[in-house]
């Protein structure tokens, strides 16, 4: 690693030394490599916090970044500085870009037009559907996604994109080799598995802090294009991601929710307040700019047919057992067994509901939740 971009990376690991003032430092000097031989009078001349400024002039930030380097490269990441040809247009331009970024996976992904979809850690079974259905459809036209990996919306956007056999990119919290929640380890695979990307702004090894990840919406709606909001209550930290992409001029667009269910409340909220009502891709793609609608469509159109999703293909007949029990699940209310069951007594037995389900579960036609309760995919 060129001396260069060590000194991005030793500012990037100095104790307490955010975004800003490590980029107003290193404006302030010819050239960042420069940072390594100031003297310490000089370092907090660039109004760098005296404990900063003592590990950069201790030569304690270079060795710091130099095992940094090693540990990155024996995870087979890589690191993206400020001043790389690699690092992602948009995401320069926002207040307060990271230093650094660690990555796993595709670099190049960093720098397509995508958008962030985002919402709450415990959707219903309609934000679910709603999260995973839009992510599929808009990443079949090869509009990136771009989420958290966290539970819930987040989780259900990823494996959208996945559905449709694209790639999708996952900002962390956590340091690139630190998997939060843990449960989400396959799909981090899978992500990988399928070309996409995983990038964080914290050295490897840093653990879910919660303060990480308030700063790490930023990035998410940084890197994007627009942010769709699908389920999110008052309080939610998906607003501080609203939030982010308002202040950083990004599309905003919500997808409409009941009134009585309190994750509408800041979807509805922000549909009030001008972000553009979604209920399907095409609200999404008739607002993008032209240039990157144009840009896509030409993608899409050279693209091979093995591409598209299964399911965007005609769908398998279903048998008259199967039909019955597709049509009394919704997409927006689980249906526990019991219940389904008794509904449908006087048209099917028991055991005839149960194989109807498996048919349905595995063509993906139906999700099981805990419980044994059932909802109808979008």
């Amino acid at each position: 690693m060129s001396d260069d971009r060590l000194a991005w990376l030793a500012l990037a690991l100095a104790p307490g030394l955010g975004p800003r003032r490590t980029l107003e430092a290193m404006k302030a000097v010819e050239s960042p490599e420069q940072i390594f031989r100031l003297s310490l009078t000089e370092l907090e001349a660039l109004r760098l916090p005296a404990a900063a400024a003592q590990f950069i002039f201790d030569g304690k930030a270079r060795q710091a970044a130099e095992d940094e380097v090693s540990r990155v490269a024996e995870q087979g990441a890589v690191l993206v500085t400020f001043s790389d040809p690699e690092y992602p247009e948009r995401l320069r331009q926002i207040y307060d870009p990271p230093p650094v970024l660690w990555v796993r996976g595709a670099v190049e992904l960093l720098a397509r037009p995508s958008i962030a979809v985002v919402g709450t850690r415990h959707p219903s079974p309609y934000g679910s559907g709603m999260a995973e259905m839009l992510a599929r459809d808009l990443a079949v036209r090869r509009l990136l996604i771009v989420s958290g990996m966290a539970r819930g919306v987040d989780t259900c956007a990823h494996k959208g994109a996945l559905a449709a056999r694209m790639p999708t990119v996952a900002v962390w919290g956590t340091g690139i080799d630190v998997i939060y929640p843990k449960e989400n380890k396959k799909l981090a695979e899978e992500i990988l598995a399928t070309g996409g990307t995983i990038v964080s702004e914290v050295p490897l090894g840093t653990f879910p802090a919660p303060q990480n990840f308030p700063r790490r919406n930023r990035i998410l709606s940084g890197l994007s294009i627009a942010v769709l909001v699908v389920e999110a209550s008052e309080n939610s930290g998906t607003r501080v991601t609203a939030r982010c992409a308002e202040e950083q001029n990004r599309d905003l667009y919500a997808v409409p929710g009941n009134v009585t269910n309190k994750g509408s409340w800041t979807p509805n909220t922000l549909i009030k307040q001008g972000a553009t009502l979604t209920a399907t891709w095409e609200d999404v793609w008739e607002n993008l700019p032209s240039p990157v609608r144009l840009e896509l469509e030409a993608e899409a159109g050279v693209a091979s047919k093995p591409e598209a999703p299964a399911s965007l293909l005609p769908d398998p007949v279903l048998r008259p057992q199967e039909v019955m029990v597709l049509e009394v699940l919704r997409s927006d209310e689980s249906v526990q067994i019991d219940e389904l069951i008794e509904m449908l007594e006087t048209q099917l037995t028991s055991s005839e509901v149960f194989t109807a389900l498996l048919e349905l579960e595995m063509a993906g036609r139906i999700r099981q939740l805990p419980g044994k309760n059932f909802v109808r995919t979008m």
